[in-house]
């Protein structure tokens, strides 16, 4: 289990957390260069979803399955795996959206 996994999972699935996973990805980032694009692609993730949500109504359903699906994809990605690992990760998370 990684640490932003571990730091996720005990957080409320409100915009709050999602505001700052980005701040702790663009941390990761700058202290593991190596993360920058997982860490990019995942701020945009979120990002898409703040901004879908911001000051508006969000109801409790879509912020469940939405904190969900962003835990089960921090899960599925190992770190410290190859490049090769790490580029199937990438293109793996591409294409997700945590709202639909």
């Amino acid at each position: 289990m990684n640490d932003l996994y571990a730091w996720l999972s005990q957080q409320h699935h409100g915009l709050r957390t999602f505001h700052t996973f980005q701040q702790k990805l663009a941390t990761l980032s700058r202290d593991e260069p190596g993360q920058l694009a997982l860490c990019r692609l995942l701020s945009s993730l979120v990002g898409g979803y703040i901004e879908a949500f911001d000051e508006e109504p969000l109801p409790v359903a879509v912020a469940d399955r939405a904190f969900q699906r962003l835990l089960d994809l921090v899960a599925s990605v190992d770190f410290r795996a190859s490049a090769e690992h790490r580029l199937a990760d990438l293109n793996r998370i591409a294409p997700c959206d945590l709202w639909h």
